[in-house]
């Protein structure tokens, strides 16, 4: 009977309680490796950081030198002051360069600063405002209205 003095019956129960969560299977096991892992074969369908994209914005010359244009229309669309308006020229708040005057486009660059500005010559010539037109003064005006 001197086995029963080294190995005695252990029911399953014990086993599994007395088993460690944390130990790796070589340990438990004595070198032998009793788990086996399984890779997986696909990705996990992970949100991926790239499928955005915005759309476009169309910048850029609208009309170009000698151009005819309208009141109104677009000369320049731009984001900052890469053409800054002239003559007859207006700017929004998003900097666009639009037209006041009907005429045509000339583009304009100054050679010591180098910036570009764009004008609109009108068809009809230049037009001074009725106060500018003859010499007359202020009492000549609130006589006119």
């Amino acid at each position: 009977m001197a086995f029963s003095s080294v190995f005695r019956r252990v029911n399953v129960k014990e086993l599994i309680s007395n088993a460690s969560v944390y130990a790796s299977a070589t340990e438990s096991s004595g070198g032998m490796s009793l788990v086996f892992r399984r890779w997986a074969t696909k990705k996990t369908a992970g949100s991926t950081k790239n499928g955005r994209d915005s759309n476009p914005k169309y910048l850029g010359v609208k009309k170009f030198g000698g151009e005819k244009v309208e009141p109104g229309n677009i000369i320049v669309r731009q984001r900052g002051t890469h053409f800054h308006p002239g003559n007859y020229v207006g700017m929004g708040k998003d900097h666009t360069l639009f037209c006041l005057k009907e005429g045509h486009v000339r583009f304009e660059r100054n050679k010591l600063t180098g910036r570009k500005w764009v004008h609109v010559d009108p068809v009809t010539g230049h037009m001074l405002h009725p106060v500018y037109a003859s010499g007359s003064t202020a009492a000549d005006l609130d006589a006119q209205l």
